[in-house]
């Protein structure tokens, strides 16, 4: 496994002694594990007290334990479709979220992801939210992923988004943001679950002290979820996963999701559309589907309906889906609620469908297509985060504190260019967790990722995706970025 220098926790040679937490600086960030006076938050104190009675080169053991386990679990993503495989880089330190805060991350995300469901279905249908003036029209009608092929769409129970994934931070003041919404293809959840494997291995006293919440029944809900949309008359519904392939970065996921469910692992090209369904070649011949996950961009599904030149999906699929014989998750169109711009409408979207605020808040944020931000983001560029509307991963950003004063003036004309096409945020002091590097402890930057699943009824996964970005004062916590991830342990009231 090839790493670089920045990005290893723990060298080959490395011993942490039992006075490890000793000389841990939380630097004025707010910290998960720590109070500022250097104490352990109460809910981490068995944690630490665990961490600190092991004898010295306990940890490091274990940390490369569970480094070999996950490498030979196959746990590995591909960076940036290179074909090179590599692990997720792990720390064993778990980042550790209490009852009390859990129960408003839920209602929260609860609360999101039911507006956003009813504001997709209101855009392709009525667009009544259009018509009150709530988000402008321009907004929708110039957004890259607004797809005007899914207008008249009416999917399965009125559900658009049946997973999702947002990305929580924490500010210096303790309070849980939502930084972005990621309803086309959220990944990562396969991390989570193999992460708390090896956890529950690991520390297997010290997790059930803890009475940490479980999570590995996501698989089983998943499935649920999915066999929930299958068409009307359906009874036991045929599911398929459909992935672009072994080059994508996050085909191990997609392979690990279908073999937790025991549903078929699919490629475009083992699809067909035909007499008003779509079928799977099977050694035995045709076997009609009903269900697909689909890990594919929009544009791609049917170059019939959208890209010409799409290999990855197949001819004729909308066509079906729009009859109401398949079940899709996502819908495709859902992709213009995780437009950034849109994003910054959330909180309004909330108030016209619910009559509710949120409550879980989002980060301020200035819209670059309208004059009076643009004036104010062009003049304090050295002091915000500038983002692309629609790219992810990390790509396409500006951290304002940490750019060049060329870096600031290209990207002031790139705003000046396509003033749609940019956000920008203060800079968050985002909360930090420990990690091991080499023979002490060291705090970097984290958020969250949790999963949220809409069938019957609303389930948001106890816990989530916890990145940490593994180069030290990086903001930027994604794996195609250097970043790397922890167990989240929620606790039980």
């Amino acid at each position: 496994m090839e790493r670089s220098g920045n990005q290893r926790p723990v060298g080959p040679t490395d011993g942490i002694a039992s006075h490890g937490f000793e000389h841990y600086d939380t630097e004025g960030f707010f910290d998960e594990m720590f109070q500022p006076n250097g104490r352990p938050r109460p809910h981490s104190e068995p944690v630490v007290d665990r961490i600190i009675s092991l004898s010295e080169g306990d940890l490091v053991r274990r940390q490369r334990a569970a480094e070999l386990a996950l490498l030979n679990m196959g746990i590995t993503f591909n960076a940036s479709g290179s074909g090179s495989e590599h692990i997720f880089p792990f720390d064993l330190i778990p980042r550790i979220v209490e009852a009390s805060d859990w129960k408003r991350i839920e209602a929260g995300l609860e609360q999101r992801i039911h507006a956003l469901n009813l504001f997709l279905d209101d855009i392709y249908n009525d667009q009544r939210i259009l018509k009150a003036g709530v988000i402008p029209e321009y907004v929708i009608r110039s957004s890259k992923s607004f797809l005007p092929q899914c207008a008249g769409i009416k999917p399965r129970h009125g559900i658009w988004c049946h997973i999702a994934g947002s990305d929580l931070v924490r500010d210096h003041d303790g309070q849980f943001y939502v930084l972005e919404d990621n309803l086309r293809c959220p990944s990562g959840v396969s991390y989570v679950l193999e992460n708390r494997q090896v956890m529950k291995r690991t520390f297997p006293q010290v997790f059930a002290e803890c009475r940490v919440r479980p999570v590995d029944n996501y698989s089983t809900r998943l499935l649920e979820t999915l066999q929930h949309l299958a068409p009307a008359g359906v009874t036991n519904p045929t599911v398929a996963v459909l992935t672009p392939g072994v080059h994508n970065s996050a085909y191990f996921e997609h392979s690990y999701l279908a073999q937790q469910m025991g549903v078929e692992l699919v490629e475009g090209p083992d699809l067909l559309a035909t007499d008003g369904a779509v079928y799977m070649r099977t050694t035995h011949g045709m076997r009609k589907i009903d269900v697909i996950y689909r890990r594919i961009d929009d544009t791609f599904l049917d170059p019939r309906a959208f890209r010409p030149d799409s290999m990855l999906g197949v001819p004729g699929l909308m066509d079906v889906y729009r009859a109401g014989n398949l079940g899709l998750a996502n819908a495709p169109g859902t992709g213009v609620a995780d437009d950034k711009v849109v994003y910054a409408y959330v909180p309004k979207i909330i108030e016209y469908y619910l009559g509710e605020q949120s409550i879980l808040p989002n980060v301020p944020t200035y819209l670059c297509w309208e004059e009076k931000d643009r004036r104010h983001v062009l003049a304090n560029l050295e002091k915000l985060v500038v983002k692309p509307a629609n790219e992810s991963g990390g790509y396409g950003m500006m951290v304002g504190p940490h750019a060049s004063p060329q870096k600031r003036r290209d990207f002031a004309a790139h705003i000046e260019a396509h003033p749609r096409n940019y956000i920008a945020q203060p800079t968050l002091a985002l909360s930090r967790a420990p990690i091991i590097v080499q023979d002490h402890f060291e705090g970097r930057h984290v958020d969250l990722r949790p999963f949220t699943l809409m069938g019957k009824d609303i389930y948001v996964m106890p816990g989530g995706l916890t990145r940490a970005a593994l180069i030290k004062g990086s903001l930027v916590v994604n794996s195609s970025q250097g970043g790397g991830s922890k167990d989240t342990w929620v606790l039980s009231e």
